[in-house]
């Protein structure tokens, strides 16, 4: 797992040989959620809390889906 970008109640993470479609987690205490790059669609968990990472990775989008691709060679 690479932590991509902290905050002050949640993280942006990405994990290593992990399944389609590419995606990133943010990490709360308590919770979590997966988003889908392309689409900024929460597919599973609430990301409610996490409003601040989720107006990170909209501004960020080619940057996530660079390291989506550096962490997912294999898929």
């Amino acid at each position: 797992m690479a932590t991509i970008q902290r905050f002050s109640t949640c993280k942006i993470a990405i994990y290593a040989d992990d399944h389609h479609p590419p995606h990133f987690h943010i990490e709360g205490r308590g919770w979590r959620a997966l988003v889908v790059i392309a689409t900024m669609e929460v597919q599973v968990g609430d990301a409610r809390r996490g409003g601040d990472a989720l107006e990170w990775a909209q501004a960020n989008r080619d940057l996530l889906q660079a390291e989506w691709d550096r962490l997912n060679r294999r898929s």
